[in-house]
């Protein structure tokens, strides 16, 4: 037991650490109320499969922009609910967007891949921008995004969308992501070291300089793989360019889904290709599960028989770091801070995605996703085409 005390001791340890280093050193983007300076024409990309619940809302806030000079592409991958008419309609004419009819999946592509390659063909800007179809812009984000990429010189900028949640499983799911960021990855690292381990980026808000974007292949290059905003991240470290990355800050914010089913779908969807195999997520989700629930049933076993365990005083400790982990990085990416204590309650449910996944492997080759079958996902976090 004392062994297991002990790692669960010095894994929240260097969580802590992380987390305290990445709140001096993460920056948050700040929106850009009168750009200026050098305005490079940005080319604004969004793949949409059957998204006419969010499209229209979010074509308009894109229009409302600040920033003068960008242009928006959506291409309408094959939707049956009208996707690409809303987007029109939303538009009301206004020239700076085009929708582009999605042609037929090829074999060996995954389709949100597919859909950014063919923007890309036809995007003219200087800074080529891939977001989402559920991404919420504030009318300066464009604007400091730009101000920001030209301030850190970044050939890849990618920020990290302040995800806004409404139902309880959003809230104990979705909100995780700002743990796994500010807790796991060291900003520095992934700033300033050269490793492709420290290389992350997240697919809802991705700009790249042209030429960076065409030294490492584009999305030709990850054209099968549920990952590819990490692979594309981890590539251009590879290739010496420079990768930086944001905080939101409500600038940029998400809601990325809406209820128990698509929580749990659009988690599993990605989860086994993040770990990479089946034996890493098991063992992932075995740590999780030491470091932030065992505390809490060595508590209450000792509560119950303190004379089998002793008083748990180093399981309070435990307890009260790790929920203090969780509220520090919920603090600082606006997300509920008293959500923190639920915890164990979140570990539970992101086991039950992990074993959605891992089912999904095994029964029908990959996940699912807006009526397509993901295909059998390697060890490597690649995978096969749609269907």
């Amino acid at each position: 037991m004392i062994l297991v005390i002990m790692f669960i001791t010095a894994a929240l340890t260097v969580i802590s650490l992380i987390t305290l280093s990445n709140l001096i050193f993460f920056q948050r983007l700040q929106g850009a109320s009168k750009p200026h300076g050098d305005l490079p024409l940005v080319s604004v990309m969004i793949p949409a499969r059957n998204e006419a619940a969010v499209i229209g809302a979010t074509i308009k806030r894109l229009l409302d922009q600040n920033y003068p000079n960008y242009e928006i592409l959506l291409l309408d991958d094959n939707s049956d609910d009208g996707t690409g008419q809303i987007a029109r309609d939303a538009a009301d004419g206004d020239p700076k967007l085009t929708v582009v009819n999605g042609q037929p999946l090829p074999a060996g592509w995954m389709g949100k891949n597919w859909a950014c390659h063919q923007m890309a063909q036809q995007a003219r800007g200087e800074i080529l921008l891939f977001t989402d179809a559920d991404v919420i812009w504030a009318p300066t984000a464009l604007g400091g995004l730009v101000q920001h990429m030209q301030r850190t010189q970044a050939d890849l900028f990618t920020v990290w969308p302040t995800q806004h949640t409404v139902t309880g499983w959003e809230r104990l799911t979705v909100s995780l992501m700002a743990l796994v960021i500010l807790g796991y990855l060291p900003v520095i690292g992934t700033h300033y070291v050269p490793f492709g381990i420290f290389g992350a980026a997240n697919g809802q808000c991705m700009a790249w300089r042209r030429h960076a974007y065409k030294q490492v292949g584009g999305h030709a290059t990850v054209s099968d793989n549920v990952l590819e905003d990490v692979t594309l991240a981890r590539m251009v470290k590879a290739a010496g360019l420079r990768l930086r990355m944001t905080d939101g800050n409500r600038q940029v914010s998400c809601r990325m889904y809406t209820d128990w089913p698509s929580v749990r779908d659009g988690y599993a969807k990605n989860i086994l290709a993040g770990y990479g195999s089946v034996p890493a997520l098991v063992a992932a989700t075995i740590f999780h599960i030491l470091v932030f629930l065992v505390p809490w049933l060595w508590l209450i076993a000792g509560l119950f028989n303190p004379d089998l365990v002793g008083w748990p005083a180093w399981a309070i400790a435990l307890i009260i770091l790790g929920l203090s982990i969780r509220a520090l990085t919920a603090a600082y990416t606006h997300q509920r801070i008293a959500d923190a204590l639920l915890m164990p309650l979140s570990v539970i449910l992101m086991t039950r995605i992990a074993f959605q996944a891992i089912w999904w492997h095994y029964t029908q080759g990959g996940p699912s996703w807006k009526g397509r079958v993901i295909r059998k996902q390697t060890s490597t976090g690649k995978a096969g085409h749609d269907s």
